[in-house]
């Protein structure tokens, strides 16, 4: 038997070795790393054939031994005599043996066989990973050849992309809209097809009596300090106005924040409008179910960092309160983009009815709250501009948001980019453009 030991960077190269050397029917012994390598131990298919079938004047073709159960006569000691006829047991006991040896053999091949399965499953992935970094790359570099090209051909893609970025608009949805730009036009004409296209993506409600006629029961919700009890209070004294004190009722959960449970008790009493206050989704049953005959019934609920778990705990406890729990989300419009995307993941839940755009007196730029509103196609129902009740909230009016936007856009140095920024900040973009597949064009 010869076996021989064949050594390679992976086990394509040792295996290659071995095929070479030894033929594609050559038996694999052991697979194994070691030093960095990897280490094959092989037998050629005629060893390993002589393995099963032994010749007749070795060792293995002799009959076994066996014990003699009587005493023998010393007349009786021809052995030698009888040696000839010996090998007439031995094809028995040879056929007896050979499925023990086959045995390990088909062991061993199997083994080996596993080793190699995984070791080609483990370099299979990381060939598929490897490729798909590479995939990535040159679709990185095609994206950034392909902008600059296009920069070099109409410059005032580049200006309408500067005017996106500095309004706060994402790269994603500025590079999809700008793909989608019709040819022919100028500057001025292409900023207008902007606008037009954003206007037409941004859910308003364009009559509030769908709101403050229908009622029901409006929970607002959202991370801490985006002013939920302030809101809360301005919509109270729009309903108190629409249909007096008597159909409002103004329920709070915040049993966290020191004084948040007074604040809007002291706007209720300015109302004329009872508070109650409820600790857990028990309660909330209780109290909903007294207040059933109400118009309108406003929640304000605790705060809660969107990274927080107690966001599913509110949005269970909302859910199983046993009414129709309209939930609406405050965004703060002075968060980044990434930001309020994590808050609008965090408390969507089975849906939110619409959301409402807050502290927009404080914003320094509004399109990254827009950008939000329009991908995640959410329906934006009022504007905070203040802390004045209830004078600071608006209806939301989707063209003058849009024109807010591109006014306020950002004209500090650190934030614009240069020409050569561009085709790199596109093709980043490139990877993330099926968050803008649902814009409507038309």
């Amino acid at each position: 038997m010869n076996v021989k030991k064949f050594t390679g960077a992976s086990s394509r190269d040792a295996l290659r070795k071995v095929r070479e050397a030894l033929g594609p029917d050559a038996v694999i012994l052991s697979n194994r790393q070691a030093d960095g390598v990897v280490e094959i131990l092989a037998l050629a298919n005629d060893d390993a054939a002589s393995l099963a079938s032994p010749p007749a004047a070795s060792e293995m073709a002799q009959p076994r031994p066996q014990l003699q159960t009587q005493f023998a006569t010393p007349q009786r000691p021809a052995v030698p005599a009888q040696r000839p006829a010996a090998p007439r047991p031995a094809a028995p006991r040879q056929a007896a043996g050979e499925p023990v040896d086959m045995a390990r053999m088909q062991q061993m091949m199997a083994s080996a066989l596993a080793h190699v399965k995984e070791n080609a499953a483990a370099e299979m992935s990381g060939m598929m990973n490897e490729i798909r970094a590479m995939r990535g790359m040159m679709e990185t570099q095609l994206a950034e050849i392909s902008w600059g090209s296009t920069q070099q051909r109409e410059p005032q893609k580049a200006v309408v992309l500067r005017e996106m970025l500095a309004a706060g608009f994402s790269a994603s949805l500025a590079r999809y809209l700008i793909d989608k730009l019709p040819a022919g036009l100028d500057g001025a004409q292409s900023m207008r097809w902007i606008k037009t296209v954003l206007s037409r993506n941004l859910n308003t409600v364009a009559n509030e009596d769908a709101m403050l006629e229908q009622g029901g029961v409006f929970a607002l919700v959202g991370p801490t300090g985006v002013g939920k009890t302030t809101s809360t209070a301005k919509l109270a004294a729009r309903c108190v106005m629409r249909h007096g004190p008597e159909k409002l009722a103004l329920i709070t959960t915040d049993a966290y924040r020191i004084g948040a449970h007074e604040q809007l008790r002291i706007y209720g009493k300015i109302l004329g409008v009872m508070v109650h206050s409820v600790k857990d989704e028990a309660d909330l049953r209780i109290a909903l179910k007294e207040l059933k005959n109400k118009h309108t019934v406003l929640i304000d609920t605790v705060g809660v960092s969107q990274r927080d778990q107690m966001v599913t705990e509110q949005v269970a406890m909302l859910s199983g309160a046993g009414a129709d729990v309209k939930r609406l989300l405050c965004l703060n419009s002075t968060a980044t983009q990434e930001t309020l995307n994590e808050v609008v993941r965090a408390y969507q839940g089975s849906g939110l009815a619409g959301c409402i755009m807050t502290k927009l007196d404080e914003a320094a730029s509004i399109g990254n709250v827009l950008d939000v509103v329009i991908r995640q196609k959410l329906n934006l129902f009022y504007v905070s501009n203040g802390q004045r009740v209830p004078e600071d909230l608006y209806l939301a009016d989707r063209g003058y948001l849009i024109d807010r936007a591109f006014k306020l856009k950002r004209d500090a140095a650190a934030t614009q980019f240069s020409d050569a920024e561009l085709p790199l900040l596109m093709a980043q973009a490139a990877a993330r453009n099926n968050e803008a597949r649902g814009v409507r064009l038309g």
